[in-house]
């Protein structure tokens, strides 16, 4: 897993601006209230990208870590309203060190796809079983066959946003479950004279639920729950999210 969101980092918030973040929260201290997870429980946000479920999640009172590859993400989470709050800590998700044991562990907006090896997801699980607190609950979310293949595929996509402009082209290798993504980004230069572009490349892997919960179970994780959303939805040929919720057993 190479180091990304290096140029994507200054546009990831107004690029990403329609994601609702606030019902994430929600989910997430659903599941919290349901585990016993209680309010003030360290919990740890892997691969928290900019902070943007890391804050809201400190905001409703749990003491918070936040894990992630890029150094420039969390150079702007660490820049927000309560980012001097949050211990963030510039780590690979497949090695990544804790000071002590946590309550909970959640992974979000499918950044466990990011992993696209097999030995690497094993150590990841392996990792967060390690600092969890005995029946400490793990949380997270993976982009199903179905997007992978009808949403990504070869498609091209234009995401727009105040003064930046962004080309996305996909392409899935179904046989290896690769799949690249192409980011030009064109942003407004400061004087607005003129738009200056940046390249990024971006890989995920298409993991089947089978799969991940093999590599749960052998981590020493029960799973709870398996779902296509929110709500405990029961995972259809459309899903385009899965959602895993597991307790650290053993």
């Amino acid at each position: 897993m190479n180091p990304q969101y290096s140029t994507l980092a200054s546009y990831y918030d107004s690029l990403n601006s329609h994601i609702n973040y606030k019902a994430w929260a929600d989910f997430l201290v659903s599941v919290f209230d349901n585990y016993g997870v209680k309010k003030g429980s360290i919990v740890l946000d892997l691969a928290c990208g900019t902070g943007n479920i890391t804050l809201p999640l400190f905001n409703r009172g749990y003491d918070m870590i936040g894990v992630d590859i890029s150094p420039e993400m969390l150079d702007f989470a660490r820049r927000k309203k309560d980012g001097n709050k949050v211990l963030w800590l510039c780590q690979d998700m497949r090695s990544f060190e804790l000071y002590g044991t946590v309550s909970a562990v959640v992974s979000c907006l499918d950044s466990i796809n990011y992993i696209t090896g097999k030995i690497g997801l094993k150590k990841c699980f392996s990792l967060v079983h390690n600092y969890l607190d005995p029946n400490g609950i793990f949380v997270f979310d993976i982009n199903s066959p179905y997007k992978f293949l009808n949403v990504y595929g070869e498609n091209h996509y234009i995401i727009e946003s105040d003064d930046i402009y962004c080309g996305w082209k996909n392409h899935y290798d179904k046989k290896s479950g690769l799949c690249d993504f192409e980011l030009s980004i064109f942003a407004k230069a400061p004087d607005g004279s003129k738009y200056i572009r940046f390249d990024e490349l971006q890989r995920e892997k298409c993991w089947s639920v089978s799969a991940v919960s093999k590599l749960l179970t052998d981590a020493g994780f029960e799973i709870l729950s398996v779902s296509g959303g929110f709500d405990n939805e029961e995972i259809s040929e459309t899903t385009e999210r899965i959602f895993f919720i597991c307790k650290a057993i053993k």
